[in-house]
């Protein structure tokens, strides 16, 4: 899952919420010296990640892509899928999702003193171009995908693969359906789902 899938399933602490960013923004030696508020927060990530990694619904999800977008399946599902959670999220909160997205960036405000300035400054610009907000639209998830791309030991289009979520949208959108309530409930056991 992407960031607005672990914030939507973070706890409601400012430290949790960050912590579960962390994991994809600092190098795993980085960050062992974040109190435990943190740390709670990386480990709920790392067993989001975990989880969603081996799901059957996922591992299928990933045939869907042709060569040589597959290599990158993992990613681009992560990305459509928080598409889809932002398209849908009244059906999953009650919270409009510009409170919560407001909420998670003053969460970032509440924690940059504890933050290395880079990770500061990185988390500053996800607000200032409300990336968590902008996955409901497809311009937004374009967005992410090219600074996603921009990160890659080797140039790759993933923006391009839009087209195909169009495509495609309602068995991606069913692949969710299926999937999310049981992210949900192995996070949160007992959460309806």
């Amino acid at each position: 899952m992407n960031w607005l899938a672990h914030c939507y399933l973070s706890e409601p602490s400012p430290a949790f919420r960050v912590g579960s960013l962390l994991p994809d923004i600092l190098r795993p030696h980085a960050l062992g010296h974040l109190p435990a508020d943190y740390q709670a927060g990386i480990a709920r990530h790392h067993r989001i990640d975990r989880f969603t990694d081996l799901h059957p619904v996922v591992l299928e999800c990933r045939l869907r892509f042709p060569s040589p977008l597959r290599r990158y399946s993992g990613v681009l599902i992560d990305v459509f899928f928080d598409h889809i959670l932002a398209r849908d999220w009244d059906r999953y909160s009650q919270t409009p999702l510009h409170e919560f997205t407001a909420d998670i960036y003053d969460a970032f405000d509440q924690c940059r003193d504890d933050l290395p300035t880079i990770t500061a400054t990185r988390l500053s610009r996800m607000r200032e171009n409300d990336l968590l907000g902008s996955y409901a639209n497809l311009s937004g998830i374009t967005f992410a995908l090219k600074r996603l791309a921009a990160r890659l030991s080797r140039p790759f289009d993933l923006a391009a693969s839009t087209g195909m979520l169009e495509k495609q949208y309602e068995a991606f959108r069913s692949d969710f359906q299926l999937f999310f309530p049981e992210l949900i409930s192995h996070v949160r056991p007992g959460s309806p789902g």
